[in-house]
């Protein structure tokens, strides 16, 4: 039986929550930098607790065409993390990481772009991944990640019927990393995950 009742968050757990978020995001733009070969400049990340059913109207819509990148968690914490990106945001980004700045963002995009893309989820969630161990020591093991293009309430239909039985909230960190990428992080561990992070945070 859980011990936590997620429909009745406190301040500190929300601090917790901002300080995953800063701190992933600090990580995710070390890495982008290195990877693009530039400094990027990272916002301050927005992070919410939702419902399932309130995160296709958080992120702009369910009938928004959208990218997204999605691992499966295992380890210490199991369940899914996700980045999607807007269709546009996901072809700039593409374009960005093949030297091809002017890249029209109604084209469609190329196996190329979709593994480079595929290697930026990667890089984005892991940096959060480890911003959750480095808080909570609990391991974490992504899997591969696998990449789709449809629109937002396809893409949250998947951790939703994997993982909606056995929590019915996600953590969604919105993002922004100057013109190199602008999504959408969400996390959807079980609820005995929850226990363990909020557990070892001290909360």
């Amino acid at each position: 039986m859980s011990k936590i009742d997620l429909s009745h968050e406190n301040e500190d757990y929300f601090d917790a929550l901002g300080e995953i978020g800063n701190i992933g995001a600090g990580n995710a733009m070390s890495a982008l930098a290195q990877m693009l070969g530039r400094p990027v400049e990272v916002y301050v990340p927005k992070v919410k607790l939702l419902d399932f059913k309130d995160a296709g109207s958080a992120i702009g819509g369910e009938e928004q065409i959208m990218a997204g990148i999605y691992l499966l968690l295992d380890g210490d914490v199991s369940g899914s993390m996700m980045l999607m990106l807007k269709k546009e945001s996901a072809a700039k980004v593409a374009g960005v990481l093949m030297g091809d700045s002017d890249r029209d963002v109604n084209k469609e995009l190329s196996d190329m772009e979709i593994s480079a893309l595929k290697e930026i989820g990667n890089i984005i969630t892991s940096s959060y991944l480890t911003a959750i161990s480095t808080l909570t020591h609990l391991k974490i093991y992504p899997s591969v990640p696998s990449f789709c293009m449809d629109m937002a309430g396809a893409i949250l239909s998947v951790p939703a019927i994997d993982f909606g039985m056995m929590c019915d909230k996600l953590l969604l960190i919105e993002n922004r990393f100057s013109d190199a990428a602008d999504g959408y992080l969400i996390l959807v561990p079980d609820i005995e995950s929850y226990d363990r992070m909020l557990t070892s945070l001290g909360l």
